[in-house]
């Protein structure tokens, strides 16, 4: 098996015949459509099926047919009642054979689940022009998104890893590992990045022969198999380890790790961190003082993430202090997520508020897993922000190779 990307949709297209209803519909004369139109639109409307098309032309033998839909089938085919009188006299009025038809229950979400149900009954396709579920990848991003899962792996020790990614520049924002236990407190793999011009996704960390990172141990027993330590897969795993001795940050009053610190919160948080240490203030936020009250600092206000005329040129800029307020990024709008196991739903919904553009992942959750392993949730359309869902298929070679690295280390 090579590396390969699959998109995980955030509906699952289950079979056409699945997802039909039946419909009476006739044979009609090409002369008659548009006065039946008028008159079915009128006595007998199709509310909730919108995108189906009342008329249904096709080609048998060479000659053309319509067929016309007359109503919602009512089940009672059989029975001489399966026609509301108003459609009854319109049937007996132009010497209509009614048969049973199935259309489509619901508007098609792409091209190709469109085709299918047309050959069912005619319905409308509208794709979706919003930028933030718009689908897809250039090929030519496929080395650069290889390598960051692999910078991803390299990080997970024993739970999961975050790496967040600028696209644009493959340049790595921040990092961060499982912060839900204990031993989970070093500061490797837990901070964000300075901009460095080669601070990106490349193979800069130990390799074998074959380019392949080495990854530390304690990473996988056996290949794909079920990590019990990721916190998103076993999110009470930190209970086992309440009764050991908390141990303090230094010089904080605040313990070194929290239930709640999963890897991509903490990437989260380390991103919002390089924000604030490379974007100098300029608008007063508070913050809280020694005494729990809050004192006033300035903080700059965060702006949209957008291309302008001066990409370039910020594209050049290597160091803090030349840095204008304009590329702040928005919270992490734009950016890309690598993680080595898929999200819980917490952190699932943590993205979608950051505004990341694509999520990728290597090991799918079966546990809690909110992108496709148990739930959807990209795919509910009740949120006000959307992102696409990638699962990267990691080479069985690729594992066992480090894993048997890391035993000769």
């Amino acid at each position: 098996m090579e590396w390969a990307l699959t998109e995980v949709p955030g509906n699952l297209i289950t079979s056409i015949q699945d997802t039909t209803v039946n419909v009476m519909a006739a044979k009609i004369e090409p002369k008659l459509a548009n006065t039946l139109i008028r008159q079915l639109s009128h006595i007998c409307p199709l509310e909730n099926l919108r995108h189906v098309k009342r008329v249904r032309r096709r080609t048998e033998c060479g000659k053309s047919e319509l067929s016309i839909i007359l109503c919602l089938s009512t089940g009672y085919e059989t029975c001489n009642k399966q026609l509301p009188d108003d459609v009854q006299k319109i049937v007996d009025t132009y010497q209509l054979n009614p048969f049973t038809a199935k259309v489509s229950k619901c508007p098609a979400t792409s091209k190709e689940e469109w085709e299918e149900q047309c050959k069912l009954w005619p319905t409308s396709y509208h794709p979706a022009h919003d930028l933030d579920i718009v689908r897809g990848f250039q090929e030519e991003e496929l080395p650069s998104i290889f390598n960051c899962m692999k910078t991803a792996i390299q990080l997970s020790k024993v739970g999961n890893a975050a790496v967040i990614v600028d696209p644009s520049s493959t340049q790595i924002i921040a990092k961060a590992t499982d912060q839900t236990h204990q031993h989970d407190t070093s500061d490797e793999g837990n901070k964000f990045s300075e901009v460095r011009t080669n601070d990106t996704c490349s193979l800069s960390e130990p390799t074998d022969n074959d380019g392949n990172l080495l990854l530390p141990r304690f990473f996988l027993s056996k290949p794909n198999s079920l990590n019990m330590e990721v916190s998103c897969i076993n999110p009470w795993g930190w209970t086992k380890q309440r009764t050991m001795e908390q141990k303090p940050l230094p010089g904080e009053g605040c313990f070194a790790w929290h239930p709640l610190r999963h890897a991509a919160m903490v990437a989260v948080e380390n991103a919002a961190e390089r924000d604030r240490t490379m974007f100098p203030s300029s608008t007063s936020i508070t913050k809280p003082g020694s005494n729990c009250n809050l004192e006033n600092y300035n903080e700059p206000a965060k702006r949209l993430k957008a291309d302008t005329k001066d990409k370039e040129q910020s594209a050049d800029e290597s160091c803090y202090g030349n840095l204008s307020e304009t590329s702040r990024p928005y919270l992490c709008t734009g950016f890309d997520i690598y993680l080595v196991w898929e999200p819980c739903a917490m952190c699932a919904m943590a993205l979608v508020h950051h505004r990341f553009k694509r999520v990728f992942y290597a090991f799918p959750n079966p546990v809690n897993g909110a992108l496709g392993g148990v739930y959807r949730l990209h795919g509910e359309k009740s949120l006000n922000h959307h992102y696409n869902v990638f699962r990267i298929s990691v080479p069985d070679a690729y594992l066992n190779g480090l894993n048997d690295g890391s035993k000769q280390r």
